[in-house]
């Protein structure tokens, strides 16, 4: 669930994923798919409600072809 209070590298994970997927004009489904994750999973990053794992960001990196770097600057 969604905290009370802003969390800063969530909010900035949660624009560069959008970002990152709308430019490769992805879907949740797709991208979710692609990284070998579930769909709602995905949608609670971007919305900033799930905490993500390491394993699961490496995972939206590679098949978004970006660092991981690039997706929680």
């Amino acid at each position: 669930m969604k905290t009370g209070s802003p969390n800063p590298a969530r909010e900035a994970l949660a624009a560069n994923l959008r970002k990152a997927r709308g430019e490769r004009n992805l879907s949740q489904e797709a991208l979710a798919e692609l990284a070998g994750i579930h769909r709602n999973y995905l949608g609670g990053i971007e919305r900033c409600e799930r905490n993500v794992g390491l394993d699961n960001l490496q995972k939206l990196a590679l098949a978004l072809g970006v660092s991981v770097a690039e997706l929680v600057s």
